[in-house]
């Protein structure tokens, strides 16, 4: 993912809601969320057919939900590197960072968050941050958890987050309008710097956001958007759930 903005709430009937936004290159191969990984029978998110891993996995028996960011700092050593697809399905299962050696990651964000709370864990390629977000809506990105708005896409979109009608994980999406609006760029050009959603191209190939989710926590119950087409408001729909 590029950007994910989260509501912490505590106390609410929906504690937390998740906007995230991810962005690839447009060749890079995926599938939609649904229950792709026998190992982990009760995660739904969607899977990269490139690495098999994921950018955002949830796990609605426990409603938890983690999210991977790509980091800033030093890359793994080519000969030992390994995707970083699996921490989401993995600490998704945990609860927290899974275990073991970081070395062989190249830099990311790992954000998880359930309804007694949400937790960013930031690894540049030396060393390993853990931060236990306070209640507030918060904007993290590519450089980490941007505070005091210190950047034009989290001074621009935090404080209409914060101030959109809040979704909840119990209705049948009737709450989630503005939210939709807001996570897939509400309105701004493609090329702003404040913008959300973005698309460039590269000597490589077109870059830019390929899906948005949205994830809406409470102590019993998990509601799970997915848009395919950012470009196109209308493709939002609700991810079917193991056991719904």
């Amino acid at each position: 993912m590029c950007t994910v903005v989260i509501g912490f709430q505590p106390g609410a009937p929906t504690p937390v809601v998740l906007a995230g936004v991810r962005d690839e290159f447009a060749t890079r191969p995926w599938e939609p969320p649904g229950p792709h990984w026998p190992e982990y029978p009760r995660l739904v998110g969607g899977r990269d057919l490139e690495a098999g891993g994921t950018w955002l996995a949830a796990d609605p028996g426990a409603s938890r939900v983690a999210a991977l960011l790509n980091g800033h700092g030093t890359p793994a050593a080519a000969g030992t590197r390994r995707s970083r697809g699996d921490l989401p399905l993995r600490a998704a299962v945990a609860g927290e960072l899974p275990a073991g050696d970081l070395a062989c990651y190249d830099p990311f964000h790992l954000l998880v968050a359930d309804p007694g709370g949400v937790r960013l864990w930031s690894w540049d390629g030396e060393r390993v941050t853990d931060a236990k977000l306070p209640e507030g809506t918060h904007v993290i990105v590519n450089g980490g958890w941007e505070r005091d708005e210190e950047g034009p896409r989290g001074a621009y979109f935090r404080p209409r987050f914060a101030a959109a009608a809040r979704p909840s994980a119990h209705d049948d999406g009737a709450s989630w309008q503005q939210w939709r609006g807001l996570a897939t760029g509400a309105g701004l050009p493609v090329s702003d710097p404040r913008a959300l959603v973005v698309r460039h191209e590269l000597p490589e190939g077109s870059w830019g956001s390929s899906s948005v989710t949205l994830v809406a926590l409470a102590p019993d119950a998990l509601r799970y958007e997915f848009c395919p087409r950012p470009a196109d408001p209308s493709s939002w729909y609700p991810v079917p759930l193991p056991g719904a």
